[in-house]
């Protein structure tokens, strides 16, 4: 568990080797390991044969974070709040000693992990691309209980730590030794603990700056007019960016003030109260199961088909050199892939290129590549006229219009220079995989990858396979995903997949209330207080009105009826308004300046002149994606409950404080959730109408898991 080792210099070395797990964490195992070694330490000192300690780790990682599982299902405030208290009282012992503490950060120290590196004196982290440090708490709806809240504040002062602490930076070692995480960076294990060493035999009176008689936090307390400026200002911009719906920032900040106020041991106490409260609440658990839960099992591959080896694609061709193509030719440069990127001329797929170029240049004048990086993945990029050049490719993408004719064509000229166990993939958000795939050779090897643009930021592929898919193509398809560091979700052949046909849900509800006569701006601000990244408005206009009234023009069955539609062909067709590409939509789009919505859309749409109950508009704008996303699982267009709160999370910016669409109806409450679909299908049509699946779950106190 934890391996003592000491010198003739008297240093010892702590080496935390927790038992048959891939990483260290903090529980009570550990909690239980660290008392004989901390009570044999302090006899050590006692007889002045202790120098210093080193804290280090015996396995690829440094400590990962808290034990999760315990604090996800326990729902005892005072077990809580023990637990986080007798963790601090570990780390005050270890730093109050008396005796030089080191942290050698030998991997990823996160959450815990960098807590229990900030009871030490001096952090040295391993310079290594997997070495992340930080404490990202924030993101899973918590903040750090071990101290790390309170002991941030006193390093680097309100202003400097409050952004790591709320947004739950992640650094590299070069970035956490710029921030001010850590005091030194080592190229290899050897001087890592040789600088360990030689700081200790430098440093025999180390102390923490909170333990000195005259500490003081560094820049000062909010007593001072600077501090009390800066806390005033950022707590009106959390409100504005988090519009009340993520609790732990604010939380973060109230512990920074209140615990700055007060002497150091009453504000671990402080954090310890907050921690608690937000770990018990909706939120956090929400969080946690979405990107805790959800995402590590997506990770570990469960809708990846089993029994079949490792993909690893060395060579893969583009087609279509569009903003599209040109992102993925990217993130597979990026990942150490050769690439070919093929447009109707070489000019053409130069200019693709370039914008790879243009985004390395950027990650240059960051510092987190060097020219020489940028020249080298550069060079992976092929762009040609050429189909032939696909020759030797494990997998092309083709990512021209949705056009079935265009697709086909593409498709047979590349499949002529494939062998036999390449993968053909379309890029495409809407045209089943099934008829695409009548036009290949080789259908058992053609499947979908939907990216999302721009491909670079958004983290989401959906993988789409058709009646003809094999499951090693899956699988295949499902590994190169990860390789370019992507999340995959498998969803089956359907109109729409489940990215688009759920997301469409959003943007017609939010035209449904325009057309009852609601206020715009309300609108708008319905879905954002909601959650969601953009209004229902603002987020047409940029995918396209046109492209909606296309859509419902060849799927008529799914869209008939729907009051949003009248709403879509009289901007399209009426008022020669399709959406931003054109100028000119829901909102005015003026040169040079911010959009505002359209004046006359008040004129046109507001028929009854209502303002409406705003909380049933918000509860609308979600549990109509919610109620698609439950049709989506129960036909088996997605398969996993993971898959899908991901997806709608990634896909399209479903509230992540939610957990995704189905996390969304667990927080509800299923009975809650179908008294509320009814009520609204009553009042405003049969697409709120409740599956009777899920009623049945609901009486029988199921959820989803």
């Amino acid at each position: 568990m934890i391996h003592y080792k000491k010198s003739t210099s008297n240093i010892v070395t702590l080496s935390l080797d927790m038992e048959n797990r891939k990483s260290n964490i903090i529980n009570h195992e550990i909690g239980r390991a660290f008392i004989p070694v901390l009570n044999h330490l302090k006899k050590e000192k006692a007889k002045d044969a202790l120098a210093g300690v080193i804290i280090t780790s015996s396995k690829r990682t440094f400590l990962t974070g808290g034990d999760l599982d315990y604090l996800y299902a326990t729902n005892d405030a005072d077990a809580i709040f023990s637990f986080v208290e007798k963790q601090k009282t570990i780390f005050r012992v270890l730093e109050t000693l008396g005796v030089p503490i080191v942290a050698a950060i030998n991997g990823a120290a996160l959450g815990s992990g960098y807590e229990l590196a900030l009871a030490a004196h001096h952090r040295i982290a391993l310079e290594h691309p997997k070495t992340y440090i930080g404490l990202p708490e924030a993101t899973l709806g918590i903040l750090p209980g071990g101290g790390g809240v309170i002991k941030l504040t006193w390093l680097l002062g309100l202003e400097k730590a409050f952004p790591l602490l709320a947004e739950g930076k992640r650094l590299l070692p070069k970035q956490a030794l710029e921030a001010g995480l850590i005091d030194d960076i080592a190229e290899t294990k050897e001087e890592l603990m040789e600088k360990a060493r030689l700081w200790i035999e430098e440093n025999p009176d180390a102390t923490q700056p909170w333990d000195k008689p005259n500490g003081r936090i560094h820049n000062g307390t909010p007593k001072h007019p600077k501090v009390a400026q800066m806390v005033a200002v950022a707590t009106a911009s959390l409100l504005k960016k988090t519009r009340g719906n993520y609790p732990a920032p604010q939380a973060i900040l109230n512990t920074m003030v209140e615990g700055a106020i007060v002497d150091f041991e009453s504000a671990l106490r402080i954090e310890s109260r907050y921690f608690t409260q937000l770990l018990l609440g909706k939120v956090s658990r929400n969080m946690t199961k979405a990107f805790w839960y959800d995402l590590n099992s997506i990770k570990a591959g469960k809708s990846r088909p089993k029994g079949f080896g490792k993909f690893r694609p060395q060579k893969i061709g583009i087609i279509g050199a569009g903003m599209m193509g040109s992102g993925i030719a990217y993130v597979s440069a990026m990942s150490g892939l050769e690439v070919v990127l093929k447009d109707v001329s070489t000019p053409i797929a130069e200019r693709g290129k370039a914008y790879s170029e243009k985004l390395l240049t950027k990650q240059v004048a960051k510092g987190k590549i060097s020219e020489a990086d940028k020249a080298l993945i550069l060079k992976r990029i092929l762009p040609t006229e050429q189909a032939a050049d696909f020759e030797g490719c494990d997998l092309v993408i083709e990512a021209v219009f949705e056009n079935r004719s265009l697709k086909a064509r593409v498709t047979k000229e590349a499949e002529q220079h494939l062998d036999q166990e390449a993968i053909f993939a379309s890029n495409t958000s809407t045209l089943p995989i099934t008829g695409l795939a009548k036009e290949s050779t080789n259908p058992d090897n053609y499947i979908g990858l939907h990216f999302f643009s721009p491909v670079e930021k958004m983290a989401l592929v959906e993988i789409i396979v058709g009646e003809k898919t094999s499951k090693e193509t899956l699988a295949r398809a499902f590994d190169f995903v990860k390789k370019i560091r992507k999340t995959p979700i498998v969803v089956n052949d359907s109109r729409g997949f489940y990215t688009s046909r759920v997301f469409g849900t959003y943007v017609m509800e939010g035209m449904a209330l325009l057309k009852e006569g609601h206020l715009p701006n309300m609108i708008e601000q319905a879905g954002l207080q909601a959650g969601m990244p953009m209004g229902p408005l603002a987020l047409i206009d940029e995918v396209s009105l046109s492209l909606i009234n296309d859509i419902q023009t060849q799927e008529k069955k799914a869209y008939e009826a729907h009051p949003g539609l009248k709403v879509v062909q009289k901007m399209v067709k009426e008022f020669k308004r399709p959406g931003k590409s054109k100028g000119a939509g829901f909102y005015e789009y003026p040169k040079g300046g911010k959009k505002y919505l359209w004046p006359d859309l008040v004129a046109h749409f507001q028929g009854v002149g209502s303002e409406g109950d705003f909380e049933e508009m918000k509860e609308r704008l979600m549990i109509i994606q919610s109620l698609e996303s439950v049709r989506c699982y129960f036909e088996k267009v997605v398969v996993n409950v993971a898959d899908v709160n991901i997806g709608s999370i990634y896909g399209w910016g479903f509230a992540p404080f939610k957990g995704g669409t189905l996390q969304y109806i667990n927080d509800f409450g299923l009975s809650a959730f179908v008294n509320k679909a009814d009520k609204l299908a009553k009042s405003y049509g049969k697409r709120f109408t409740v599956p009777d699946k899920l009623r049945e779950m609901a009486e029988n106190g199921e959820v989803f898991t």
